[in-house]
C-alpha cells in the first residue's frame, strides 16, 4: 500500500478553532491554519457535528479552515483525524471518507489541494433525503 500524500486538512466543524476539537487534536501541532472554502459541496448537520456533501458541479461552498500539520506531527495527526472520524479506507461502514480535493484560501483566491472528509456514500444519500441542510456551508454561523 502506498502511503498517503502529505496534504493540509480541510477543516468545517468540531476541528475549526474555537470548536470542541481543535484544542484536542490541532493546538501545537499545526504551521498554519487559514481561513479557506471547498467548493461543490454542502454542509448538513449532524449529532454535534457537521458533514460536508459533495454536490458535484453544483454551487455550494462549505466554509472552514486549511490546516498545515508540522512535518514532525504529520503521522501522528493524520492517524488521529481518521480515528476521530471513523474512517478506514475501504471500510464500508464509514461515515467520513478521507478524499483528495482542491480547497480555496480565502486570503489570495489560491487552490490547494488538501484532504477532506466528506459523508460516505451511504450517510450522504440519507442526508440528502432527510438531513438538515446548513444555509450558507458555515458551521460557525449555523442557528442555534
Amino acid at each position: 500500500m502506498t502511503p498517503s500524500p502529505r496534504l493540509p486538512f480541510f477543516v468545517y466543524g468540531t476541528l475549526r478553532p474555537g470548536e470542541p476539537n481543535h484544542d484536542a487534536f490541532l493546538r501545537g501541532r499545526t504551521l498554519v491554519e487559514e481561513p479557506a472554502r471547498f467548493g461543490g459541496a454542502v454542509l448538513y448537520d449532524g449529532p454535534g457535528y457537521p458533514y460536508a456533501v459533495e454536490e458535484p458541479g453544483g454551487a455550494g461552498t462549505v466554509h472552514g479552515d486549511l490546516v498545515t500539520a508540522r512535518p514532525e506531527e504529520y503521522p501522528a495527526l493524520l492517524a488521529a483525524l481518521d480515528l476521530l472520524e471513523e474512517y478506514a479506507p475501504g471500510d464500508p461502514r464509514n461515515l467520513y471518507e478521507r478524499v483528495a480535493r482542491e480547497v480555496i484560501r480565502d486570503a489570495d483566491g489560491t487552490a490547494v489541494q488538501a484532504w477532506v472528509y466528506v459523508a460516505a456514500p451511504s450517510v450522504a444519500a440519507r442526508l440528502r433525503a432527510r438531513g438538515k441542510l446548513i444555509e450558507g456551508g458555515d458551521w460557525a454561523t449555523r442557528a442555534g
